[in-house]
C-alpha cells in the first residue's frame, strides 16, 4: 500500500521499516530518557518521574487498510486505577514472565484487544519514556495486518479507534495547550481527532514517531 503524505515522502510499511531500522529495545526496561523541554519542568515533576519507575510496554499499532494505514487506540476503561478513562495505545506493565519488554506490549495487545503477535510484524522501538504514574514505557511500534480481528477486554477498554497516520503525521494538526501542574503551566500538545483527545503520553509518543519516520 503506497500513501502520500507530501512531495517529498511516500509512506509505505516498508519505508517506516527503514526508518527504524536500528532502533533497539533498552539494555534496562528502565532506562528512560526524559521528553524534551523536562528541564524547565517543576522540579516536583521532573523528581517524580525520575525516580523508582516499574517497566512496561506498549504497541503502536499501525494497521493496513485498503486506502491508507491507520492507527489504532484504545478509550481506557474509566474503571481503572491507572490513565483511567484516557486515549492510549494497548500495554501495560511488564511481568516476571515476560522474555523483553517488547514481550509485554505484545502480551497486553492479545489481552486487551484480542490482536495476536502473529498478526503483528514488529517494525521498531522509540526511546523509553517515564509516565507521571510512575512507569517506564517502552514503545514497539509494530504493523497489524488487516485480516487481525479485534477481541475487546470490557474491563480495560471501553471501545478502540483508528486515526489515519498521515493525520498523527501532519503537524499542522497539533494542539498547543498547557498543563496546570505544581503551581507552573506546563506547555503540552494534543491532537483532536473525531471528538477524540489524544494528549499526555500517548500524544508524545505519536510525536516521537514522527520524527522518526520523517526524519525531523
Amino acid at each position: 500500500m503506497v500513501l502520500n503524505i507530501s512531495s517529498d515522502v511516500i509512506l509505505t510499511s516498508e519505508f517506516i521499516r527503514q526508518r527504524l531500522a536500528g532502533t533497539e529495545l533498552p539494555s534496562s526496561p528502565t532506562d528512560i530518557v526524559m521528553p524534551p523541554g523536562s528541564s524547565r519542568w517543576p522540579e516536583p515533576m521532573r523528581e517524580q518521574l525520575s525516580g523508582t519507575l516499574k517497566p512496561a510496554g506498549v504497541l503502536i499499532p499501525i494497521i493496513e487498510r485498503s486506502t491508507e494505514l491507520s492507527v489504532l487506540l484504545t478509550q481506557r476503561s474509566a474503571e481503572l486505577k491507572h490513565h483511567a478513562g484516557q486515549v492510549s495505545f494497548p500495554g501495560g506493565r511488564m511481568e516476571e514472565h515476560d522474555v523483553s519488554v517488547a514481550a509485554t506490549a505484545l502480551r497486553e495487545t492479545e489481552e486487551e484487544v484480542g490482536i495476536a503477535s502473529r498478526y503483528i510484524s514488529v517494525l521498531g522501538y522509540l526511546q523509553t519514556m517515564p509516565t507521571i504514574t510512575g512507569y517506564a514505557v517502552t514503545p514497539v511500534v509494530g504493523m497489524v495486518s488487516a485480516d487481525a480481528e479485534l477481541a475487546i477486554d470490557c474491563t480495560e477498554v471501553e471501545y478502540t479507534f483508528e486515526v489515519p497516520l498521515s493525520f498523527l503525521l501532519d503537524k499542522s494538526n497539533d494542539v498547543r495547550t498547557e498543563w496546570d501542574t505544581h503551581d507552573r503551566k506546563v506547555p503540552m500538545v494534543e491532537l483532536h481527532w473525531q471528538g477524540e483527545r489524544i494528549w499526555g503520553a500517548t500524544a508524545f509518543m505519536i510525536i516521537s514517531l514522527r520524527k522518526m519516520i520523517l526524519n525531523q
